[in-house]
């Protein structure tokens, strides 16, 4: 037991590192399937654009569906749009760069998937090899002073690699050239991943083991919230199912408002002079968001992303 303990405390200690590693294996096995599987390279002059669709579309779908699990992004779009709001909008340039503010880290964390995508394909070297081939810039630079015979001969590589030796035998082959190309493309991702990581953390605004007792108050908040959920839920919905059946009127019963609900809603900001880890923190230490300060804040340092998140963690990594 204690050893399962400590498996489950290393799972949820790292659970966001782990989650995009089950997301770039899942990603590599899709590839790796796609490739041997599905993939068959046509060897015509259609080379560009199936070996085109085959390394791009699949990486598009994987970002798009990035943006759709992440939590945040349905906590900035929901109620952010509705019509009094699109009418009186006074600062839509500020609203909008508060937009692309936090869509740059949502941004970031989509691409994992796409990202692993284009780069176990370009090791796996068949989609650029089928693109490659066909691609009328390149043809030009093998083909130099060969004719269109070399042409002819370049869009059935895909099919047969040993007529590379026919039109060259000084450069890369397409698949070299693949595989290259892939390993300086996960070599820039981690560069880029951990000088964002360091920059982030070296900027923020709170101490490392501050940021740790934040992360565990946001999970006992997050765990106490959904059992009051329930609970409230519960006994709101057995007093209006009495009041129906017995044909009399709801008893008194006190439940959040609509505004009190989008308060609680509302991206975390940062407040350097008040500290508050969470919305709900926020809120019922401001006289219910009533209090000037509770609209007070900076916006949300990288670090603290989490701080969204964790709300809604059952739809994000």
């Amino acid at each position: 037991m204690d050893k399962l303990r400590g498996v489950l405390d290393f799972c949820i200690r790292h659970q966001t590192v782990l989650g995009y590693s089950i997301v770039s294996l899942m990603t590599a096995a899709s590839e790796h399937i796609f490739s041997s599987v599905v993939f068959k390279c046509p060897c015509s002059s259609g080379n560009m654009l199936y070996g085109s669709i085959f390394l791009s579309v699949p990486a598009l779908i994987l970002f798009l569906l990035g943006y759709m699990v992440n939590a945040r992004t349905w906590r900035l779009l929901t109620n952010s749009c509705p019509a009094e709001k699109c009418c009186s909008s006074s600062r839509p340039w500020g609203t909008c760069f508060h937009y692309c503010f936090v869509l740059v880290p949502v941004t970031a964390r989509a691409l994992v998937a796409p990202l692993t995508w284009i780069a176990v394909a370009l090791l796996g070297a068949s989609f650029y090899e089928c693109a490659a081939s066909g691609n009328s810039l390149i043809q030009n630079y093998f083909c130099k002073d060969q004719g269109q015979e070399c042409r002819k001969l370049m869009v059935k590589i895909p099919c047969n690699e040993k007529l590379w030796k026919n039109i060259s035998s000084e450069f890369f082959s397409l698949q070299a050239q693949s595989q290259l190309i892939g390993w300086l493309l996960i070599a820039c991702i981690i560069t880029l991943a951990l000088i964002s990581k360091c920059v982030s953390h070296c900027c923020s605004p709170v101490s490392y083991l501050q940021l740790k007792f934040w992360k565990i108050y946001l999970k006992k908040e997050q765990e106490l919230f959904e059992i009051k959920a329930k609970e409230h839920a519960a006994r709101l919905a057995e007093i209006n199912t009495k009041s129906f059946f017995e044909a009399v009127d709801p008893a008194p019963f006190q439940t959040p408002s609509n505004e009190d609900w989008r308060k609680i809603s509302f991206l975390y900001s940062f407040n350097s002079k008040e500290q508050y880890y969470s919305m709900i923190h926020k809120f019922v230490n401001t006289n219910r968001g009533n209090s000037h300060s509770f609209r007070e804040g900076a916006q949300n340092p990288p670090v603290l992303g989490f701080v969204d998140e964790a709300s809604a963690n059952e739809s994000g990594f």
